[in-house]
Order: structure tokens, then sequence, then C-alpha cells
């Protein structure tokens, strides 16, 4: 996810000023895991580099205080991009999967490391749970995408668990 392209977004609705931006994104899609001032500035500074933002000053007795309103070109670059589909993550590298290789390599138990993984994803499945049934639409959708992938790595380690003898059996031929 590009901050860019959210920050353009919800500039379509109208000017703002970059605290309001930040405000805005963390109420949105910050989810426990909120803006720093300094991204969207930054970011507020790149795009306006790029001409798909510009400032309006607001008249005051205080100091300039900046307002940012997209440009033509910012919203065909918006629309551009919600019109492109994501890339589906393949998880083709998965520290997870590197993290039980070296274990097997270095002697160390496997099935202790997804015992204590297995549990580490069904604490997080609980507390995503009950923040989905606390919560409103936007989180129980935020929610369930998370606990869809987490369902997933379980079922992985699952597998992975009933063939641990197998890996352990090619990581010490040296074969893949």
């Amino acid at each position: 996810m590009s901050l860019g392209y959210v920050l353009l977004g919800l500039l379509e609705r109208g000017p703002r000023h970059g605290y309001d931006l930040k405000r805005s994104y963390d109420d949105q899609f910050g989810y426990g895991r909120s803006l720093h001032y300094g991204q969207v500035y930054a970011t507020l500074a790149r795009l306006l580099r790029n001409g798909l933002v510009e400032v309006e000053s607001e008249p005051g007795d205080g100091p300039d205080r900046k307002r940012y309103a997209i440009t033509g070109a910012g919203v065909t670059d918006v629309q551009r991009w919600l019109a492109q589909p994501e890339q589906p993550e393949a998880y083709l590298q998965s520290k997870l999967y590197i993290k039980i290789v070296l274990a097997l390599l270095t002697g160390r138990d496997a099935a202790d490391l997804l015992d204590v993984q297995r549990s580490a994803h069904l604490e997080q499945m609980r507390t995503l749970t009950n923040r989905k049934f606390a919560g409103d639409l936007a989180d129980q959708l935020v929610c369930d995408h998370a606990l869809f992938h987490l369902e997933a790595d379980l079922r992985w380690l699952e597998l992975t668990a009933a063939r641990l003898d197998q890996l352990r059996a090619q990581v010490r031929e040296g074969t893949r």
C-alpha cells in the first residue's frame, strides 16, 4: 500500500490540513498502527513536488497553515491505482519456513518451534475475534481478512508438522 495514494484518495473529498489527513487515516485504516506526522508531511511534500497536490494557504493571525488539495493529475493517479488489482502474495519466502529449516539444520527441535508458533497464532486469533465482535463493520471486515490468513497459516503449520520427518531427511541430505 502506498501512503501517497491513500492521502490522495482522502483529499478527493476536499482540501484538508496534514493533521486532518493523519486523523482520517488513523480513523479509517490505522487499526493499531497510526501514522506519524512526519510520514504524512513527507508524503505530502512528495505529492506536491510531483504535481499531484497543491497548497492552499489560509489567511489568519497565526502561523501559515497549509491546506492541501488534490490536482487533476492526482485524481487520475488515484483512479489508475484503484483500477489495478493487487498482486496476490505467494509467501514463498516465509520467515517461519526459514526458521523451521534452520532449526532442523542446527539440530534444534522444529516441532517445538511449530507448537510455539501455533500458540501465538491462536492467541492472535482470539484477540482478533474479540475485536471483531466488539467492532463496527470496518473492524469486522479487517479482522475477518486477518483471521482468514491466520487460519491458512494454521493449516500450513499442521501440514508442516505432519511432514516434519520428511523435511528433516531432506535437510540432512542437502536436497530440497
